[in-house]
């Protein structure tokens, strides 16, 4: 009986976790680090504030702890793209999958390349290279793309397709134009039909 109450515990207090990552990760987006109080996390997960320092006991763990949210979250992402049998289709999918965020990069940018440049320009380091280490997942994914396609150079194809994500969020957030994605990625998709197998 003892192990079921153990394990019980040990279940909720990972789900509280969780709940406490997703919420990190939301909020940071929507506010930045730097305006992001452990307040507001606790808040919108719906946790007492004293419960948080159990899991988290600082704001920098907790935004940690929301980068790797958006790394979870680009792996169900990915993974759910990798079931399609063609890489050019997981490729369009995953433009797709931006474009449907329109309206959120069109309020708050890229919510791992914003955070990116937030965190660049903190005094103590750290944080913009766990950022990083983000997006670099998001360039393995889209260079392993290019490269079943059998397409020359696929680490500068995977960059230019991710450069101009970010340009197209930080555009579209700086006009407040959700507009701007769909364009660009109608763009994008119609320049990765018009790459040639080789």
């Amino acid at each position: 009986m003892t192990d079921l109450k153990e394990s019980a515990r040990g279940r909720a207090a990972g789900a509280k976790r969780q709940r406490l990552m997703r919420a990190a990760a939301d909020v940071v987006y929507r506010q930045g680090a730097e305006r992001t109080t452990i307040a507001d996390i606790a808040r919108v997960a719906d946790v007492p504030v004293g419960n948080v320092y159990y899991y988290f006991k600082t704001k920098d763990e907790l935004v940690t702890a929301a980068l790797s949210e958006h790394a979870r979250q680009l792996d169900l992402l990915t993974s759910g793209l990798d079931r399609l049998p063609d890489p050019r289709e997981r490729l369009k999918g995953l433009i797709n999958a931006w474009v449907s965020q329109r309206d959120l990069a069109a309020r708050y940018g890229c919510p791992t390349g914003t955070l990116a440049v937030e965190l660049d320009k903190r005094d103590e380091g750290g944080l913009d290279v766990e950022a990083g280490r983000v997006i670099r997942l998001l360039l393995a994914w889209v260079e392993r793309q290019f490269h079943e396609l059998d397409q020359p150079e696929p680490d500068g194809l995977a960059l230019t397709l991710v450069s101009a994500y970010q340009g197209m969020s930080l555009l579209a957030n700086a006009l407040r134009d959700p507009g701007v994605m769909d364009r660009e990625g109608a763009r994008l998709l119609a320049w990765l039909d018009s790459l040639k197998a080789t």
